[in-house]
């Protein structure tokens, strides 16, 4: 079963705490794509595509769609003032260059350790890897957005991932409807609860051990 709007754009909103001005950010689909809407007009940044686009704004209003513009997913965008178009190869350019400061991505799967599993299932029929693998190598902050379990209810922040891997070591942050953590050296630390959650809750449906804040932030609904 899915998860709510209102609990999606929580998770959104915290993602967007990360953001600062004059970055350069990447959308994965999903509840990434939710992110814009929770920038203050104060936060003065670009959103990158990796079909062409830098610049994105929030999601339009319903019959304001314009047909012509989507974000990788295929979801209609708006554009930013100063936003332009490229082609997919100078998308991508800028993706191994390194200029991209933060991604934010969904994921089936998440170690211990920040590796990622976020592209396919074995035996299902997918489209593509699309800039999954780039951006995890090569953005500055690479934040996972996504459920702490999955349908069957099974953790999908694990030991070891046992999904194929996108890349190796690579996240930084992860957020779920749970709880946040940060991956360090010494492994996961818990930092932040999201009510009406508690601690025995996350420890019960995470599918590892993990460190915990001495001072853990506690999110209201």
């Amino acid at each position: 079963m899915g998860m709510g709007v209102d609990i999606r754009n929580q998770m959104a909103r915290r993602a967007s705490e990360e953001i600062q001005n004059g970055m350069v950010v990447n959308l994965g689909i999903g509840i990434p794509s939710l992110v814009p809407n929770h920038l203050s007009e104060e936060t003065k940044v670009m959103f990158h595509a990796e079909n062409g686009i830098t610049g994105m704004g929030p999601s339009p209003n319903k019959g304001e769609e314009d047909e012509n513009l989507c974000n990788a997913g295929g979801f209609p965008v708006t554009l930013t003032c100063g936003g332009s178009y490229t082609d997919s190869a100078i998308a991508f350019g800028m993706i191994r260059r390194g200029k991209v400061d933060i991604t934010i991505l969904g994921s089936l799967q998440v170690s211990q350790n920040g590796d990622l599993a976020n592209w396919i299932v074995p035996g299902k029929k997918v489209p593509g890897m699309g800039g999954a693998m780039e951006l995890a190598q090569k953005a500055k902050k690479v934040i996972v957005v996504m459920n702490h379990n999955d349908k069957n209810g099974s953790p999908k922040i694990v030991p070891v991932c046992t999904l194929p891997l996108t890349s190796s070591k690579c996240v930084d942050l992860i957020i779920t409807e749970m709880a946040v953590f940060k991956v360090t050296e010494e492994g996961l630390l818990l930092t932040e609860l999201f009510a009406p959650y508690s601690l025995e809750n996350v420890v019960t449906k995470t599918g590892c051990e993990f460190n915990i804040s001495e001072n853990i932030r506690r999110i209201p609904y």
